[in-house]
């Protein structure tokens, strides 16, 4: 009996070793594709330095629904087709002007617009500044803020490791530090910016708008003149600071989120979906954030096509719409799966810039979470280090309640915060062998979960 038992186990383990050999030899194909035959980087290229940055509503992101939309059409996938979705047009408009103006004379600072503001009359505004480091400290400051500028000065605190903590941390006083100084008759909003360096760029993003309160301009300044801000104030209390901003709101515009499609030959009832963000701020060219991850998730489909990989499951990746000022992209997508009773096995999302693949993180269940670790390993030589027990993202959020894995591709994120939303997001800054091993790793993924399911 014992013997027999032997045999069974030897046979097993035989077997396991055999899968894993196949499997690993897949792995290198996909690997091998996308370095010497991938597409992802002169996608990018284009993307980046012939349409440049995409905000929602603009030509430059009609310009690059169409030629994402063309190039996927142009590969000959199972289907290819445009979900409309109706997103925000919000304009920057001319420069942003700011300076302030103390006992050693006018200093001219950097700014640029939150996302969503209002402008400022054709005068510009002038007014004192109250520092504060959080939302808290204006309530408690009440009406000592009526008629100033409020100034958000809380950096991003560097003892966070994973600087998406420390961004997280410290994010709120951006999306609500106008509201909040509003209510008690502040006249505007200065936000340091929510970047890792110091230095004189600034960091866009967007603000939240309460209907029940008077919108008010709000800036993002520089790292480095909010720190020369912030010395001039404690020289001189009663420094004045002048900004001037020409952005607004215009009507709601039709957009689309683009999609591609592979048919499962087994399960193509069970969908895989790999996706990243189309839109992009208007400052840069939306290279990392998330150009990146929109081009990596199309070279999954045109690895599998140009290596003759028949899924099991069907593999969709979509390119969303409007991310960055309002979701709606995921949101419109999320109830177009469920309206139409859609499964979603996982859905992968790519929006934490090219840089080097580090990690997995996966919003699941323990048994799925399991089933993803269990493919970790063969991963390893490529980059991932682990898979962690939280991931997804802003597009795919939305699908969690319908029961789907949600996984974010985590690359190393200590550069990220330096570029992230300002106007050095630019394909130069993008490294092509670390996009592409970062592309692989989720077409490698996919390939695993779309044989063995989770």
């Amino acid at each position: 009996m014992k013997r027999n038992v032997a045999i069974i186990l030897a046979m097993l383990l035989s077997s396991f070793v055999l899968y894993a050999q196949n499997d690993s030899l897949q792995i290198r194909r996909i690997f091998n594709q996308i370095l010497s035959n991938g597409m992802c980087y002169s996608r990018l290229d284009y993307l980046s330095n012939q349409i440049g940055g995409r905000l929602s509503g603009s030509v430059a992101a009609e310009r690059a629904v169409k030629f994402t939309f063309e190039t996927l059409k142009k590969e000959g996938f199972d289907s290819v087709w445009l979900q409309p979705v109706m997103v925000p047009h919000w304009v920057r408009g001319a420069k942003e002007v700011a300076w302030f103006k103390g006992k050693n004379g006018r200093s001219i600072v950097a700014v640029c617009a939150l996302g969503g503001s209002c402008g400022t009359d054709k005068q510009g505004i002038t007014a004192n500044i109250i520092e504060v480091k959080s939302l808290q400290e204006v309530s408690d400051l009440g009406e000592k803020v009526r008629g100033k500028i409020v100034f958000y000065n809380r950096p991003m605190n560097p003892l966070f490791i994973k600087t998406f903590d420390a961004y997280s941390d410290a994010v709120d006083q951006r999306a609500m530090g106008a509201v909040a100084a509003s209510k008690f008759g502040a006249v505007g909003v200065i936000v340091r910016s929510m970047g890792s360096n110091v230095d004189k760029n600034p960091h866009t993003g967007m603000m939240r708008v309460q209907a029940d309160v008077k919108q008010i301009p709000a800036c993002a300044i520089s790292t480095y003149d909010a720190e020369l801000l912030s010395a001039a104030l404690l020289a001189d209390k009663d420094l004045k600071f002048y900004l001037k901003m020409n952005c607004e709101t215009l009507p709601d515009v039709l957009s689309y989120n683009v999609i591609a499609q592979i048919n499962g030959t087994e399960k193509s009832e069970e969908i895989i979906l790999v996706g990243g963000h189309l839109d992009s701020w208007d400052n840069g060219d939306g290279a990392h954030d998330d150009g990146a991850g929109c081009v990596q998730s199309m070279e999954v489909l045109h690895t599998f096509k140009s290596l003759g990989i028949k899924p099991k499951r069907s593999i969709r990746c979509v390119l969303f719409m409007n991310e960055e000022n309002g979701a709606r992209g995921g949101t419109a997508y999320a109830n177009y799966a469920k309206e139409n009773k859609l499964i979603h096995l996982a859905a992968i999302e790519s929006d934490a810039g090219g840089f080097t693949p580090r990690n997995f993180g996966a919003t699941t269940t323990e048994d799925k979470l399991r089933s993803l670790r269990g493919y970790a390993p063969l991963l390893q030589a490529y980059g991932i280090e682990e898979v962690l027990a939280s991931g997804g993202g802003v597009d795919i959020g939305p699908l969690k309640e319908q029961g789907t894995c949600l996984i974010g591709f985590g690359p190393d994120s200590q550069r990220y915060f330096d570029i992230h939303h300002t106007a050095v997001d630019i394909f130069d800054k993008v490294n092509k062998r670390e996009l592409e091993l970062g592309a692989g790793n989720i077409a490698a993924l996919v390939w695993l979960i779309s044989e063995y399911g989770l």
